[in-house]
């Protein structure tokens, strides 16, 4: 008799939120997931960074509106602390996030300005192996005419943590090309126990910004820090580009839109559907109307405004292009 396979883990779902834009981006993230999503397999956590000597000012939800409505959509909020970012670099803040959630059980971040389009119990995720959004640009290293290429930057970052650099490569790619190195947009990421993944992802963004590598001299670490440690921690636990297959979270299943007038630009129809969809309750619309781009371009129509000044298989072909010309036009909003 064929045994029956056992059923796979509970997922915790991490966004972060806070006062101002994020926390009615999350209240969309949330909307969106219960919509797609039926319930069981994953849970979601809202954290929340607490005040501290890092923030200047209270960083909780400040509405209570919205978090009555992110709970009743079946959030979780989770309170923890900024020991190392903060304000400074709001970015760290899903660095140290990772330690609110339950230790030794599978998760899965996202950034809150994403939308979840369908089922993610459909997404075939390995968590012992874990990657992030190949949905990005080649943003860094930013390469200095007299400075080291990308070998010399990237091989230098791994060898200060005792990775094997020349299994990172794609070698597909041309050597000094930025897409031959691992690079990662950090809007998602996932593997197998939050507190593992954390901190290390921690070690790693902390020696690299406070005791930088000499290669590191020309180069930025703000706001691209998370982005340069990522692709470490991911090596490191024998993850990589290719863990999940292409087309699933930040394809059909997922969209990163970034800003409102990004998303009305040049993302496909579904993705307007599902946020327009998901955002017409009158409870929900009531909340997120409250902020100020959300109100102009989903409920006062800017967004197909913006939509029908873009050929969505003609785009600029850097993300920078479509700003400038949103920016020209009156557009950008964020």
């Amino acid at each position: 008799m064929a045994r029956k396979k056992a059923a796979p883990k509970a997922v915790n779902l991490l966004i972060v939120a806070q006062a101002g834009r994020l926390q009615y981006e999350a209240l969309l993230f949330a909307a969106s997931l219960a919509h797609t999503t039926p319930p069981g397999r994953f849970r979601l956590y809202v954290a929340e960074p607490q005040p501290g000597p890092l923030w200047p000012n209270d960083p909780r939800i400040n509405d209570p509106a919205v978090r009555e409505h992110l709970q009743a959509l079946g959030a979780t909020i989770v309170p923890f602390t900024s020991h190392h970012f903060g304000h400074a670099y709001a970015y760290g803040n899903k660095i140290e996030a990772l330690s609110a959630l339950p230790k030794g059980k599978p998760f899965l971040f996202f950034d809150t300005d994403t939308l979840v389009l369908d089922d993610l119990h459909q997404v075939p995720i390995d968590y012992a192996r874990p990657s992030a959004s190949l949905r990005r640009e080649g943003t860094w290293p930013v390469i200095e005419l007299y400075g080291p290429g990308y070998t010399r930057t990237w091989k230098a970052l791994y060898d200060r943590f005792g990775l094997d650099f020349e299994s990172s490569l794609d070698l597909t790619q041309p050597d000094e090309y930025w897409r031959r190195y691992l690079y990662f947009n950090a809007g998602f990421f996932y593997y197998s126990c939050p507190h593992k993944f954390g901190q290390r992802f921690l070690d790693y963004a902390l020696s690299i910004r406070d005791d930088p590598v000499p290669e590191l001299v020309c180069q930025s670490l703000d706001p691209w820090l998370d982005q340069i440690a990522l692709p470490l921690v991911i090596h490191s636990f024998g993850g990589g580009r290719d863990a999940l297959e292409p087309g699933w979270l930040d394809g059909g299943t997922t969209c990163h839109y970034r800003l409102l007038p990004l998303l009305y630009a040049r993302e496909d129809d579904r993705v307007v559907e599902v946020l327009e969809e998901v955002s017409a309750p009158n409870r929900i619309k009531k909340l997120l109307k409250q902020y100020d781009p959300f109100k102009r371009m989903i409920y006062q129509n800017r967004g197909h405004k913006v939509r029908a000044m873009f050929d969505r298989d003609d785009l600029p072909p850097r993300e920078q292009n479509l700003r400038n010309q949103l920016k020209r036009e009156g557009f950008w909003m964020r």
